[in-house]
């Protein structure tokens, strides 16, 4: 299982260290894989593809956002099943993403600009985390990928492409 991030570094995002910490107790080992640039990531992934059993989670990062789609064509040249971020991955073909809901995160932040507007300082207001998520899947991804989808994946998945 490989994780990427800006600099390969697991300490560096903090939900790259929430996976590294469950990671040992459900039997995976990481490989963390820089995104910096377009070799970085080829070198990265052609390198962990020669194991076994691999699976890409793609973490939250300037770097993997703009080399998009080289992860998944790499990821689909490799017969990598990978989880994403975003909903945009699977979009262009990646596998599954599971990632906060960005139309929920624009709905709450007008909230804030309507309470600021109407007085009060945004220096008082809470920081929110997100509360509402979306797991997209990729049935097309999952075919080409050999994988058959378990029935209550489809049923809990907000959007399946077909």
């Amino acid at each position: 299982m490989s994780v990427t991030g800006d600099d390969g570094n697991l300490d560096y995002p903090s939900h790259a260290r929430a996976i590294q910490s469950v990671a040992p107790s459900i039997g995976v080992e990481l490989t963390p894989i820089g995104v910096r640039d377009a070799s970085e990531i080829e070198r990265g992934i052609d390198t962990f593809a020669r194991g076994s059993n691999g699976g890409l989670i793609v973490t939250a990062s300037t770097g993997a956002q703009l080399h998009r789609d080289l992860i998944i064509t790499l990821a689909a040249r490799h017969r990598l099943p990978g989880v994403y971020y975003s909903r945009n991955f699977v979009m262009d073909g990646g596998l599954v993403s599971y990632g906060l809901d960005r139309v929920d995160q624009y709905r709450r932040a007008a909230g804030y600009v309507d309470r600021i507007l109407k007085g009060q300082k945004a220096a008082d207001l809470p920081v929110q985390a997100p509360t509402k998520y979306d797991l997209v899947l990729n049935l097309k991804t999952a075919k080409t990928l050999g994988l058959t989808v378990p029935p209550g994946l489809l049923v809990a998945a907000d959007e399946v492409i077909e």
